[in-house]
């Protein structure tokens, strides 16, 4: 199978994990950076979704680079499941937390005018924006290594149709 962008090990997945991680810890930056954040529920977990985002796209980027250093794709069907899974659950954590947190934000600061925070607002605001950003770089590695491990069982499908009629 052919490695194309966005594949474990290479410099695209190496950059698409980075980013990950990049932009949850800039969403955890800028809401830690208020003083009142936990005072909402939806943002202690947005930084908990953002947190565990961090690790996990940290582990698989130092991943990518040691395969990088190695010259050779991770492809290994087990191992591309593990990223599938991973990927899919801190997906959708992180999109409803950022969906949370941005029900929050827009509910009390837009709809209730109730924004007494002065700075604070915008620091809210930049968080779930980071936190959606972290969120569409997962989707987009997440659908990559459906589409791999998809790919891959197909291939080891046909190899076997063809040892078989061998």
């Amino acid at each position: 199978m052919k490695d194309f962008p966005g594949t474990p090990g290479t410099l695209t997945g190496l950059l698409l994990r980075f980013s990950q991680c990049v932009f949850a810890a800039a969403s955890i930056a800028s809401m830690a950076t208020t003083s009142s954040f936990f005072n909402f529920t939806a943002f202690c977990y947005l930084i908990a979704s953002m947190g565990l985002q961090v690790i996990w796209s940290f582990v698989l980027a130092l991943l990518d680079a040691y395969s990088l250093m190695k010259k050779k794709a991770l492809l290994n069907p087990v191992l591309v499941s593990l990223f599938v899974i991973g990927d899919w659950v801190t997906a959708t954590l992180s999109l409803a937390a950022a969906s949370a947190s941005a029900g929050i934000t827009v509910l009390y600061f837009n709809d209730l005018s109730h924004c007494n925070f002065g700075e604070e607002c915008q620091k809210y605001q930049m968080a779930v924006a980071f936190a959606y950003l972290s969120w569409v770089t997962i989707a987009i590695s997440s659908l990559i290594m459906l589409w791999i491990l998809a790919a891959g069982s197909s291939n080891s499908k046909q190899s076997a149709v063809y040892k078989l009629r061998g």
